[in-house]
C-alpha cells in the first residue's frame, strides 16, 4: 500500500487510500457541514460528466470511472489513472509514435467533450474576461516600476491594452475546463493516455481547451488544433482553418492569457517593504519569473508574425 504522505493533497479533496487500481477520497478534515455538502454536490456533478464522455467510448483515451459516491460518509472511489502526469520532460523523452498518439488521443478528447452538449449561440468575446486584469492594470500602472526598467514597463503596457482589447466571435461548448499536466495522465508501458479530474467540467468558449495549458506546456497546441478540425462534426458548428489569420490572433491571446495568469500570480506575491532576506529573496525569484514569461510572451508574438 502507498502511504498518503507520499501525496500532495488537493484544495478540497485528500485520498485516504491508495491502491493498485482504485482510490478512496474524502473532503479536507477541517470542512464543516455546508462545506462538505457543496464538496459532495460537487462530485455528483464531477460523476456525470466522467459517465458522459466515458459513455462515447472511444478508445483511443482513457478516462478513469468514478465508481461510487457515498453520500453518508462522504467517500467517492475512483480508478487510478496508470502511469504519471504528462510532462514536458516525459513528452519530450518518448518516441515520435507515442507523440503522435497522444497528439491524437488530445485531438479526439477535445472533439468528444465539446460535441457531447449542443453549443451555444455565436457571440462577442474577450479573453481578458479569463484572468484577473484589474488586477494586472493596477500593477502595471502603479507598482511594476518598483521591479522593472521602463522599457519592460512600456513593453507590459502594449501587451496589456493589445490583451485587453482583443475580442472575438466564438461559441461555448461543454468542456472539460482544467486540461494542464497534472489531469492528463500516461502509461508509456501501455500507450495510453487518462484524462482525470473533471471537478471543472462545464460550458467553456470554444478554443478555451484546444489552447490549454496542457498543449501549451508540451508546445503541441497547433498539431492538437489540426486533428481537431479534421475530427469534428462540421454540421455542429464550423471551426477556422489553422492557417486563418483570425485564428492566428485567437491563438495568440489564448496562449498569453495562460502565461498573463503566471505573471499576475506572480506579481501578487511580490513585496514592497519585505521584511527579511527570505522575502526579498522570494521578490526577486518572482521578477525572475515575470521576466521569463514577458520573454515567452515575445517569442509567441515573433513567431506568430510569420
Amino acid at each position: 500500500m502507498i502511504k498518503l504522505n507520499q501525496y500532495n493533497h488537493g484544495r478540497e479533496t485528500y485520498a485516504v487510500y491508495y491502491g493498485d487500481s482504485f482510490v478512496l477520497k474524502r473532503p479536507l478534515p477541517n470542512f464543516g457541514d455546508a462545506k462538505k455538502a457543496v464538496w459532495l454536490e460537487k462530485q455528483h456533478k464531477t460523476k456525470e460528466a466522467i459517465d458522459a464522455i466515458r459513455a462515447v467510448g472511444n478508445p483511443v483515451y482513457n478516462v478513469p470511472a468514478m465508481h461510487f459516491i457515498n453520500d453518508d460518509e462522504f467517500q467517492i472511489l475512483e480508478e487510478r489513472a496508470p502511469g504519471v502526469p504528462l510532462t514536458r520532460e516525459l513528452f519530450r523523452s518518448l518516441s515520435r509514435r507515442q507523440k503522435f498518439e497522444i497528439i491524437n488521443s488530445i485531438g479526439s478528447f477535445l472533439v468528444d467533450m465539446n460535441e457531447l452538449k449542443p453549443v451555444k449561440e455565436l457571440r462577442k468575446y474577450k479573453i481578458s474576461n479569463e484572468i484577473k486584469f484589474n488586477r494586472l492594470d493596477s500593477f502595471v500602472e502603479n507598482k511594476m516600476s518598483v521591479w522593472f526598467t521602463k522599457n519592460e514597463v512600456r513593453q507590459m503596457s502594449r501587451i496589456r491594452d493589445e490583451f485587453g482589447n482583443f475580442e472575438y466571435d466564438t461559441r461555448q461548448a461543454w468542456s472539460h475546463g482544467d486540461l494542464n499536466p497534472d489531469n492528463v495522465f500516461y502509461d508509456p508501458d501501455k500507450s495510453k493516455i487518462s484524462f482525470i479530474d473533471f471537478a471543472e467540467a462545464d460550458y467553456k468558449f470554444i478554443y478555451h481547451d484546444i489552447f490549454a495549458p496542457l498543449q501549451i506546456e508540451l508546445e503541441i497546441y497547433k498539431r492538437c488544433y489540426e486533428v481537431y478540425t479534421k475530427l469534428h462534426n462540421k454540421a455542429f458548428y464550423p471551426v477556422l482553418s489553422p492557417k486563418n489569420t483570425v485564428l492566428k490572433e485567437i491563438m495568440k491571446y489564448r496562449i498569453m492569457g495562460v502565461m498573463l495568469k503566471r505573471f499576475i500570480k506572480a506579481a501578487d506575491d511580490l513585496r514592497l517593504n519585505p521584511a527579511n532576506e527570505k522575502s526579498s529573496n522570494n521578490n526577486l525569484e518572482k521578477v525572475c519569473f515575470m521576466r521569463k514569461q514577458m520573454q515567452q510572451i515575445a517569442m509567441l508574438e515573433n513567431q506568430l508574425a510569420k
